[in-house]
């Protein structure tokens, strides 16, 4: 109620109340004694009572104001998913709106030297490529993406060194080459600091998930079990093997001979080679033609070339052992060796002509005019640049350490050689494929995992 109604409803109220008193004081007692009592008589007005003043007119009471709805908040905007299929059917001809957002850098200490060059040239051409495919598609969670490539030499040294100008560029995320040593001078300088995904290593003891040290692909351990398992289940119950004390060459033995064994398998003898030296095995050959049983199958992490001269060797000597060898022989180049027909092989993808990986290539040679020789190596890079890409969609950050925890944490990657899932570890739980050479092609015989 406001003030002005207050005032006039009290000002009514003292006029009705002095009017009953004027008529109170008037009339007298109608019933009394015989004589009447003294009364005094009210004196007369001297002046009429004043007119009770007009009651003013009531203003009109604001109307209260209408409340307005409260404003919906926004749903937040669903994070982005990586369409692989679009990313590489990207037309660079005709690319979507560029990103305008912060660069998510990629590094790779890539190692062009004669010792690492077979692995990490092609991996490299395949980064680059794949990533201007991405970009054409629209980047990263509104990030164009960069890579900055830099030669370690094969020298670890020259590694470590690089290592710490890629940190000094601000990358993300650093892919690495392909063996131990220089890995390993790598993570000296970037461990606990950047994620650093090997792209061609299959080196366990380089799955670290505490030091941000990740595979891009199987450890050695998954490829040996799988070939010990293949060997079994194809009925091949004796072995012999090739072998080096040390990582790869000689782990790669060591545990495919201990699950071949557990499975019922026997391993007859294992005889030494040097990798990429050894070009006369006939030492070798003459005591396997010796051996009583003879072995179902040759087991061995030989590169392309030396197995096809085993394998001949051991047929000359009437050795019908089957040639099962892992993934170096596709890293150097098995399907461009003569003498390898009827070889197996343990591999990270298998080429189907409607597959990804076959598209990429595809797209590579028809946009570039060349070819990737590494197949599964070039894979194996994308996968790397889509686990990254993943990582930093799903934790909204280009911050090294915060992308490499979702990494590790992060599961269903869709990629081009499968699904990559972390899961906490260091290495993706990736399938092992073992390819059969049918005719000069790679047939797929059986997969892992």
């Amino acid at each position: 109620m406001t003030p002005n109604t207050t005032r006039r409803r009290l000002l009514r109220i003292l006029t009705a109340v002095l009017a009953l008193a004027l008529v109170a004081a008037a009339c007298g007692d109608d019933e009394g004694d015989t004589e009447a009592p003294a009364t005094t008589a009210a004196p007369a007005p001297t002046e009429a009572p004043e007119p009770a003043p007009d009651p003013e007119p009531a203003e009109p009471e604001a109307p209260e104001p209408e409340t307005e709805p409260e404003a919906e908040e926004p749903e937040p905007a669903a994070p982005m998913e990586l369409d692989v299929d679009a990313i590489l059917a990207a037309d660079l001809s005709d690319c979507s709106p560029a990103p305008q957002g912060e660069s998510l850098r990629i590094g790779y200490a890539a190692d062009f030297s004669d010792l690492g060059g077979f692995v990490d040239i092609p991996a490299a051409k395949a980064a680059e490529y794949f990533v201007e495919l991405l970009n054409c598609w629209g980047g990263v969670d509104g990030h164009p993406v960069e890579m900055v490539i830099r030669d370690i030499e094969g020298d670890p040294e020259t590694a470590g060194r690089v290592a710490q100008e890629l940190l000094d560029e601000n990358v993300t995320a650093i892919l690495g080459p392909a063996f131990f040593d220089v890995n390993q001078a790598i993570l000296q300088v970037t461990a606990t600091r950047v994620p650093t995904i090997s792209v061609s290593s299959t080196e366990p003891l380089l799955a670290d998930p505490e030091q941000l040290s990740l595979l891009a692909s199987f450890t050695d351990t998954a490829q040996a079990v799988a070939a010990a398992q293949f060997a079994i289940e194809r009925g091949w119950m004796t072995a012999v093997t090739f072998s080096v004390p040390g990582p790869y060459f000689g782990y790669v033995v060591e545990v495919f001979t201990e699950e071949f064994e557990s499975l019922g398998g026997q391993v007859l003898g294992d005889y030494p080679f040097v990798p990429a030296q050894t070009t006369d095995f006939s030492a070798q050959v003459n005591e396997i033609a010796g051996l009583d049983p003879q072995p179902d199958v040759v087991y061995s992490a030989l590169l392309a070339f030396q197995a096809a001269i085993l394998g001949a060797q051991l047929s000359e000597a009437e050795v019908g052992a089957e040639m099962l060898v892992a993934d170096a022989f596709t890293a150097t180049g098995g399907y461009f060796v003569d003498g390898v027909e009827g070889f197996f092989h343990t591999s990270h993808t298998f080429p189907d002509p409607d597959g990804r990986m076959v598209r990429f290539l595809d797209s590579y040679e028809a946009v570039k005019g060349g070819v990737i020789e590494s197949e599964s190596y070039s894979a194996l890079a994308a996968d790397a640049i889509l686990v990254i890409s993943d990582a930093v969609i799903r934790s909204g950050s280009l911050d090294p350490v915060t992308v490499g925890e979702a990494i590790i944490a992060g599961t269903g990657v869709d990629g081009l050689t499968g699904v990559l899932t972390y899961d906490g570890g260091g290495s993706p739980n990736t399938p092992v494929y073992v390819h059969e050479v049918v005719n000069g092609q790679p047939t797929l015989a059986a997969v892992y995992g």
